[in-house]
């Protein structure tokens, strides 16, 4: 028995040491870099051991089992972010059972920022390849508030399919404004009073008998994120930004403006205070009082005026879409550079990340991927995706359904024939 699971043991590691047995050479390529390079036209990039082992040309790869694809000037870049989404997190919506990201009101306490979503993630959900094949290779997963202004926290994870995928540090989500008003007295200012109050309780807890907010490890999990924690703010309109930049700064938290239809308002105050917004350029129409002064070049006018922009907001079910929505900045004056930069680079960096993700660099994991066209453009697809210097599989439920149905003379049995 004992020499069978050393036997089962070895196998293990044999396999795992030929995922990256092999060197992948992608030549001559357009590389995006989005580091110091800038873009590289007719370059190579070699990746070994899990990394970016060289750029430059006329590379070779080494080993029998080595990859060599032709680039032959196609676009080359770091894998996309996702956006905050629930991927690994729920596989229907409308099945309570399958979603995990949101917390419903517990009695014991009406805020728990110490919920913590990345506990339920299912690195096997079906929306992991399904977003993977399209070109991202990384996501924040996000803590969705019910009942309460607080979300609780997530952290990037990446989707190469692992268990322990995660980078950063935690990331804290509190949500403001008019879609938070029914859980704060019916009113925005109730929001500042009862957060002054966290915080108030976080730094000195109350004594017995006192009505509280927190329970004691919503207290000790907000006192941390107010040494420098990254909190990620949900909140639309431009006077909840600036309210949101003052509390920030007055309380030591790291702020991310997520959502920000009315950010380009006060597009100077955000980049005067260094703070990032993850935002959704297809919000061009008000979609509610939070929210009328939105357009269409929201993301241009912030990435003008200095401040470091991210593209989210398509969701769980439609994150592939997310360079869709860059596109659409681009027609809007956001620069090409820029709109990828906010698909790569910026919210890695935004995260804490940047190790990892959002760059091509010498010795940096290797996370790539190879376009048929324009990255940005709708009708282009992702060719090959390598994530932590694997080759990824470009297989996922939905290709599957199309290679079982759409076959004329298919080897499964087809459930319908169109006439």
């Amino acid at each position: 028995m004992k020499s069978a699971l050393i036997t089962a043991l070895l196998a293990l590691a044999l396999l795992a040491n030929n995922a990256l047995a092999g060197d992948i050479l992608i030549r001559g390529a357009t590389v995006h870099s989005m580091g110091s390079k800038g873009t590289l036209e007719n370059t190579d990039v070699l990746i070994r051991d899990g990394k970016v082992h060289r750029i430059g040309q006329n590379l070779s790869a080494s080993g029998d089992d080595s990859i060599v694809v032709e680039a032959n000037g196609r676009a080359l870049t770091p894998g996309f972010f996702a956006g905050v989404t629930s991927i690994g997190l729920g596989e229907v919506s409308a099945v309570d059972e399958s979603v995990d990201n949101a917390l419903e009101s517990i009695e014991v306490g009406a805020m728990r920022p110490e919920f913590d979503v990345t506990a339920a993630y299912n690195p096997n959900s079906s929306l992991v390849p399904v977003t993977r094949i399209e070109g991202y290779a990384f996501t924040l997963l996000g803590a969705s508030p019910s009942g309460s202004m607080f979300g609780g926290t997530g952290r990037v994870v990446d989707l190469g399919g692992g268990y322990d995928s995660f980078h950063g540090e935690p990331v804290l989500f509190i949500n403001l404004g008019g879609s938070a008003a029914s859980v704060t007295g019916g009113s925005r200012a109730g929001q500042w009073m009862l957060l002054e109050q966290a915080i108030e309780e976080a730094r000195n807890p109350p004594g017995d008998g006192e009505s509280l907010l927190l329970t004691r490890n919503g207290r000790q999990t907000l006192e941390r994120f107010t040494d420098g924690g990254t909190v990620v703010f949900s909140v639309d309109r431009a006077s909840d930004i600036l309210q949101t930049l003052k509390f920030a700064r007055r309380y030591g938290f790291k702020a991310v403006i997520s959502g920000g239809a009315e950010a380009w308002m006060v597009a100077k105050q955000i980049a005067d205070a260094d703070v990032p917004v993850l935002l959704n350029p297809f919000e061009n129409l008000p979609s509610s009082f939070d929210a009328l002064g939105s357009r269409a070049d929201n993301a241009a006018l912030l990435q003008s005026a200095g401040v470091i922009i991210a593209i989210s907001g398509s969701g769980s079910h439609h994150a592939r879409k997310l360079r869709q929505l860059a596109g659409n900045a681009v027609a809007n004056g956001l620069p090409f550079d820029a709109a990828l930069a906010a698909l790569t680079a910026n919210p890695a960096k935004i995260f804490g990340v940047g190790d990892q993700q959002g760059t091509i660099e010498e010795r940096k994991p290797a996370n790539v991927v190879l376009w048929s066209g324009d990255p940005l453009e709708v009708t282009s697809l992702a060719d090959m995706v390598v994530i932590n210097g694997q080759n990824m599989p470009m297989k996922s439920r939905q290709t599957e359904l199309r290679d079982r149905y759409l076959p004329e003379n298919p080897d499964k049995p087809r459930a319908y024939i169109k006439p």
